[in-house]
């Protein structure tokens, strides 16, 4: 029987190697983005556009214009100063990197929302992009979490919709040999907390990636 799923997909490495990963083991039925004010929306937008177009994907965009009340991260509000060149190897630097950007509840609301499409589409999963890298310092992309998210969705689905990241158990650097192995575009990826022409370079996600692709030899 046919496995069928709706992908969570920013536009970045995670959610991307996870979507190309899914392409293989399920029938992607549709790519959700969510605006919820960050400052690459516009920039994340269009890579996720670019990306389901790619894969010959249906792709949607979700305004969620009431996450600017949670105005106290630097994520969303550009009066609160984004982190910029944090050592990755200072664990205290990385700490408090990830409490300057961190938005409330975001990723137990983005997975409810795409269940609610998995859902009503039949769909068995909901996909996202999480990496043991980052669960260091956002639980929110730990085991633990998608296990605690898929015990309630047993209640709150009708059809027992659950969360699979294919990136779960992985670092940066093995997700991006990963998505060299599946063939993934990187040159449609947008991994960077701004918006602009191209990549700052010099945020925590821009960083990650830049070390990752190092290490795994590439140079795109």
């Amino acid at each position: 029987m046919s496995v069928h799923s709706v992908v969570l997909l920013s536009g970045g490495l995670d959610s991307t190697v996870s979507l190309a990963m899914a392409i293989r083991e399920t029938t992607v039925v549709l790519c959700l983005t969510v605006d919820y004010g960050q400052r690459a929306a516009a920039s994340e937008i269009a890579a996720a556009g670019a990306i389901a177009c790619y894969y010959g994907l249906d792709h949607i965009v979700l305004p969620a214009p009431f996450f600017k009340d949670f105005s106290r991260s630097a994520l969303l509000s550009r009066s609160v100063q984004l982190p910029s060149n944090v050592d990755l190897n200072d664990n205290s630097a990385v700490q408090d990197s990830a409490l300057a950007v961190w938005v409330p509840n975001r990723n137990g609301f983005l997975i409810n929302l795409a269940a609610c499409y998995a859902e009503a589409l039949g769909c068995d999963f909901v996909i996202t992009g999480f990496n043991r890298e980052e669960a260091a310092t956002f639980p929110d992309n730990s085991s633990e979490f998608v296990q605690a998210v898929n015990a309630a969705l047993r209640y709150s689905t009708r059809n027992g919709v659950r969360v699979r990241s294919y990136t779960q158990q992985l670092n940066k650097e093995e997700i991006v040999q990963l998505g060299m192995r599946l063939g993934v575009p990187f040159k449609l990826i947008w991994s960077c907390y701004e918006s602009g022409q191209q990549m700052c370079g010099r945020c925590e996600s821009c960083r990650r990636l830049a070390r990752a692709k190092q290490k795994a030899g590439v140079k795109t």
